[in-house]
């Protein structure tokens, strides 16, 4: 419905509204912000350049064929009437060719159009996608992700269904423009002036009812997302409301929103019935003027049946040239308001890539350290959330971060990966010949993660295992598995590691879940695996054994663990506490009683 709206909007005018939004910008110096947004649509358009010359030359083609087509009808008509009878059958030839080669080429055209829009559709969202992924993680983070998903699926829609068909749209839309009137005009001057004006007093007067349309379609934008947030809260936390009981307070909240929906939709159903009625009659205004005068001529005998005939359809035609070409100028700017927005993701700052960390590689067998110096870090500036603090980490350990929930130890997770960067200090890792390399995205492939949370994706268990590892073979996926202590409750599965699994690891338990995304860290074999509350679902006796399994699998590798309960602390080489900023190291008898209290 919403989409009908839009597009009945756009039939009745909004291009003096944009055509006063251009001259605005041209006059404040902000129109060459449209240039370069359109400089970089062209940047994709260019690549298919000889598709889009196709493109126009078919539409050309086809628009001629329809006026010779309508021409031929003409006196097709004036020969069943009687004015003339020779050469009936060439005109009937002429008539039928000329329409099925129109309907041919609309339907190229349309083919051609639609493939053109889907290639420049996946290249833009193939390349935003890259850079998206690229983009400094503070930064993106920045934008919710409903925000990032509009842009960049409705706003890459948008450019890649103007980026093929504006240029050619100009082009065809002018051509038959003025093809049609010198049609008209041949036969009528008058005839051509009364069609050449009924389009322009159409749009003059819908742009006074344009703002009034612009608030309904705002109004109405607004209450469809607010009431698809509560659709996706809802089957997110479908569980919850179902344990909690109150799903008949969900069920009256849904009707309550839908109501609201209905409401507003309604409202701009009616105000569009009301401006389609005072456009119709006015435009039918126009029609019968034009009709009567056709009337006159035809009475008088200074045209024919198929002259008449021929200006009325032509009339018709006219206008809705008109109509393309002024539409034009919304289409312009509503793609330039769509590229600033893909433009903005695309130049966010990028991640730090340091290409010497490949010089580690040869390293990776003997493990590596992580090492951090006097680091302080704020996401907000004047808010610390790591201050003054050193960390280390060597192969062969297993190291704990402790602490308060929400101190900082996911902080320092992030900053082991190199997703954010310390304001100062230094965030290193140490190859074992001594060779140090800022922690960047190039450094992450040495590093396992397992983040809070379940991680699990629908599909089977095997392809959510070589997520990480593409070419594991089963062996190697239930050897893993083994060592993460899942493959006791997997082997039990009817199609084992090939079971089917739902959103979520839907079917399984939260500590199945866990252990299946341990296992895929383990999988993944890198020389340093963190676990982030990773083992928060597991009983103490699992994640003791799930832990030892790793170091005895490997012994050079790191494992860094943040947790809240210090169960398995003195399975820990080395003990942080991350409270109020700072990080400190834990002696063996605070690790000691810490452990005991637990």
């Amino acid at each position: 419905m919403q989409e009908n709206n839009d597009k009945n909007q756009g039939k009745n005018g909004l291009s003096f509204e944009s055509l006063d939004i251009l001259i605005a910008k041209w006059k404040d110096g902000t129109f060459s912000e449209i240039i370069d947004d359109w400089k970089w649509i062209f940047s994709y358009s260019v690549r298919y350049k000889w598709a889009i010359v196709f493109y126009t030359i078919l539409g050309i083609f086809s628009t001629s064929m329809g006026l010779v087509s309508s021409v031929a009808g003409k006196y097709l008509i004036d020969i069943i009437t009687g004015y003339k009878t020779n050469k009936l059958m060439i005109l009937i030839i002429v008539m039928v060719g000329s329409s099925l080669f129109s309907l041919l080429f609309s339907s190229i055209i349309s083919r051609i159009s639609t493939k053109l829009s889907i290639y420049i559709n996946n290249d833009i969202q193939a390349d935003i996608f890259d850079k998206i992924v690229d983009a400094d993680w503070l930064e993106i983070n920045k934008y919710s992700n409903g925000d990032v998903l509009n842009r960049f699926n409705g706003d890459i829609g948008t450019v890649s269904s103007n980026a093929i068909s504006w240029l050619p749209t100009i082009v065809i839309a002018i051509y038959n423009f003025i093809a049609t009137f010198l049609v008209i005009l041949h036969y009528n001057a008058v005839m051509a002036i009364l069609a050449l004006a009924s389009a322009p007093f159409m749009l003059l007067m819908s742009r006074f009812m344009i703002k009034k349309q612009r608030e309904y379609s705002q109004k109405t934008r607004e209450m469809s997302s607010k009431l698809m947030t509560f659709e996706v809260e809802a089957f997110y936390n479908f569980d919850t409301i179902k344990s909690f009981g109150i799903a008949p307070h969900y069920s009256r909240l849904m009707r309550w929103w839908q109501g609201k929906f209905k409401d507003v939709s309604l409202e701009y159903n009616m105000f569009s019935i009301k401006t389609n009625i005072l456009l119709s009659v006015m435009g039918t205004g126009v029609e019968f003027i034009a009709f009567g005068y056709c009337l006159f001529l035809l009475w008088t005998h200074t045209i024919t049946y198929g002259t008449m005939t021929l200006f009325l359809q032509q009339r018709s035609n006219l206008s809705g040239a008109f109509n393309n070409v002024v539409s034009i100028i919304p289409s312009f700017l509503n793609s330039s308001v769509s590229a600033h927005r893909i433009r903005e993701m695309v130049e966010l700052p990028k991640e730090v890539h340091i290409s010497e960390s490949e010089e580690l590689d040869p390293f990776a067998e003997d493990g590596f350290e992580v090492l951090m110096k006097d680091v302080n870090f704020s996401y907000v500036e004047g808010t610390r959330v790591i201050t003054d603090s050193y960390f280390k980490a060597c192969p062969g350990e297993i190291v704990a971060l402790v602490g308060p929930s929400g101190e900082g130890k996911t902080t320092m997770i992030r900053l082991i990966l190199g997703l954010i960067r310390p304001q100062e200090g230094e965030a290193v890792i140490v190859a074992s010949n001594g060779r140090e390399i800022v922690l960047n995205a190039e450094t992450r492939h040495f590093f396992a993660y397992v983040p809070q949370g379940n991680t699990i994706l629908s599909g089977t268990i095997a392809e959510n295992m070589r997520m990480v590892k593409e070419d594991a073979t089963d062996e190697e996926i239930i050897e893993a598995l083994k060592i993460a202590c899942a493959w006791e409750f997997v082997e039990k599965l009817p199609d084992t590691i090939n079971s089917a699994l739902g959103e979520r690891g839907r079917g399984l338990s939260e500590g199945q879940a866990q252990r299946i995304s341990i296992a895929r860290a383990v999988l993944r074999n890198a020389p340093i695996l963190l676990l982030d509350e990773a083992t928060s679902a597991l009983d103490v006796t699992t994640e003791r054994k799930v832990l030892r399994n790793i170091i005895e699998q490997k012994p050079n590798k790191t494992c860094i663990v943040t947790t809240h309960r210090p169960s398995v602390l003195n399975m820990c080489q080395r003990v942080y506490r991350v409270m109020e900023t700072k990080v400190t190291e834990l002696d063996e008898e605070e690790s000691s009683r810490m452990a005991m209290d637990f």
